[in-house]
């Protein structure tokens, strides 16, 4: 089971300039995340087991303060934050960056993307198969075109929980020596194959009413049955 009361969850988007180098995995946490860790505990060992943990929701620094929780974030940092950071850091300076996850497709599109933004960067993507669960053989094959790229950044977009527990487990094969990131969604805001909310819903706290107007049918169960569930959560854990 996770817990807000004792996350040690950055405190706020100054503080990611003072993150290390070298080999760092970086999780995000949501109302959605908080809730499935609830009942996934390899999900739970894996998002307090990274070395940062980014709070990727206003409803998570709410909760810290209501919770009155070791960590008190002062802001929200969102997957996008954290991106555009690391981006600005790494790429900026002609780093390899590489993407693991999503489609051919996606990845293309970043790859154009990049290409535009950060023109001294190079790029490594890669694709894993589209399934629920990965073999083996396709564990393998992952960490081996990671350990063959040498990234200065490494972004894995596989969703969560999938993309947390993947990084986790397999820390240890990764022979990285940069900052890895699970970033989930950033993958399709960045290649544009999903619109991010304008600048008001996110400056409010709405970017989740702005998806689920979007997509109801996709999101509908995540946002208005998660967020009473989270709220739920939150109370039980308050009083635990």
């Amino acid at each position: 089971m996770f817990s807000l009361k004792t996350a040690d969850i950055v405190q706020s988007l100054k503080d990611l300039d003072s993150i290390p180098e070298g080999k760092v995995l970086i999780n995000t946490i949501n109302a959605h995340s908080y809730n499935v860790a609830q009942k996934d505990s390899l999900f739970a060992e894996a998002l307090l087991g990274g070395d940062y943990l980014i709070p990727d929701g206003a409803s998570i620094v709410g909760a810290c303060r209501f919770l009155k929780a070791a960590s008190r974030p002062a802001e929200r940092i969102s997957g996008w934050d954290l991106f555009i950071h690391e981006m600005d850091r790494v790429a900026s300076g002609g780093g390899r960056v590489m993407f693991a996850g999503s489609s051919p497709e996606v990845l293309s599109l970043i790859r154009e993307r990049v290409a535009n933004e950060y023109p001294d960067a190079t790029v490594v993507t890669y694709s894993p198969p589209y399934k629920p669960s990965f073999s083996e053989a396709d564990d393998k094959a992952m960490i081996a075109a990671i350990n063959a790229a040498d990234p200065d950044l490494l972004w894995i977009g596989m969703t969560a929980p999938k993309q947390e527990k993947w990084a986790y487990s397999h820390w240890n094969e990764l022979d990285i020596r940069c900052h890895c990131g699970t970033v989930g969604a950033v993958f399709d805001f960045y290649a544009g194959t999903v619109r991010r909310a304008p600048l008001w819903w996110q400056k409010h706290s709405l970017e989740w009413l702005y998806r689920l107007i979007r997509e109801p049918r996709r999101m509908w169960k995540r946002y208005l049955v998660g967020n009473v569930l989270f709220i739920v959560n939150i109370l039980k854990e308050k009083l635990s």
